[in-house]
């Protein structure tokens, strides 16, 4: 029988990197290349709806970058309004999802491994049905004559229906609903693994259960907290299907400007512009969780020697 000859580690390394790597470039990195060019293009009427970067007439070669979307981005206050809206409403959902996630995904890592499977289900059991037909769930629900309301005056609570619907009071609740699980997955994933023994040890020595949480918990968790707050904020902020469904015309986020500019304005170049400006703007929370794992892993290295 004759043995396998496995390349030398340098080879099993390239191996294993180059696929990946392969795979995000030409899924991510050539679209958003695309993008970028269109950026620098210029509007014009016809197919496609932009002017070309390069051109070659009587062997000569013209290259026009047009800076037009980048310079209204950052002089027209609306844009610059829309991003920062943007980015608070996902900054809120965020911490809406830590308040009510953390507890949820605490119970679920110490409950009984029978009860935890089904727990599990509830969380992922949304992701079943498609987001618009929940989303739209919710219109039912918080319109002036949908059911809370309705429920709410039967109860005698209110007087009047609460004008919630059209709101951004209904888009925080969409997002909080619509990426809840987002948060609670992996920081379920990294309680699950926490070594009860150190509870049990602080325990022992005296510590009380809110500062075992606070001293042995909470900072072990850190990881699986801050992974689920960048699945969490990263998409809310270019999100579109909620702010459009739920929200009034006066809610501004950049999925639905950029909507706008490439469909109803067919202003490609600008919404272009607008989505690069958008991606920079995501890649520094990115930076700042590889810089926070890069810390914790030459912090456990350190330790281990």
């Amino acid at each position: 029988m004759k043995k396998i000859a496995w390349p030398p580690m340098p080879g099993r390394r390239l191996l294993a990197i180059v696929p990946p790597f392969a795979w995000l470039s030409l899924w991510l990195l050539v679209p958003f290349l695309l993008v970028l060019k269109i950026s620098f293009a210029d509007l014009r009427f016809g197919v496609p709806p932009y002017t070309p970067l390069a051109e070659l007439h009587d062997e000569v070669l013209t290259i026009a970058l047009s800076l037009r979307g980048y310079i209204l981005l950052f002089t027209d206050s609306l844009y610059l309004a829309t991003y920062l809206n943007s980015v608070k409403m996902a900054a809120i959902t965020t911490a809406c999802c830590m308040v009510i996630g953390y507890p949820m995904a605490y119970y679920i890592a110490r409950s009984n491994a029978s009860v935890r499977s089904i727990l599990l289900l509830g969380v992922i059991l949304p992701f079943w049905t498609s987001l618009l037909l929940r989303v739209y769930a919710w219109v039912g629900i918080l319109r002036n004559d949908g059911l809370l309301n309705n429920f709410l005056l039967w109860l005698g609570v209110i007087d009047s229906p609460m004008e919630i619907y059209r709101t951004d009071l209904a888009v925080y609740i969409g997002l909080v609903y619509a990426y809840l699980p987002f948060f609670i997955l992996p920081l379920y994933a990294n309680l699950v693994k926490l070594d009860v023994r150190l509870l049990e040890a602080a325990y022992d020595l005296g510590a009380r259960p809110w500062r075992a949480f606070v001293s042995i918990t909470l900072p072990l968790s850190m990881p699986g907290v801050i992974a689920g707050a960048m699945l969490v904020f990263i998409p809310t902020v270019g999100e579109y299907v909620i702010p459009e469904m739920l929200g009034g015309a006066n809610t501004l986020m950049m999925g639905r400007v950029m909507w706008n500019e490439f469909f109803n304005n067919a202003d490609w170049p600008m919404a272009a512009a607008v989505t690069c400006v958008m991606v920079m703007l995501l890649l520094v929370p990115l930076v700042l969780f590889q810089y926070a794992q890069v810390r914790q892993f030459e912090a456990q290295r350190g330790g281990a020697r």
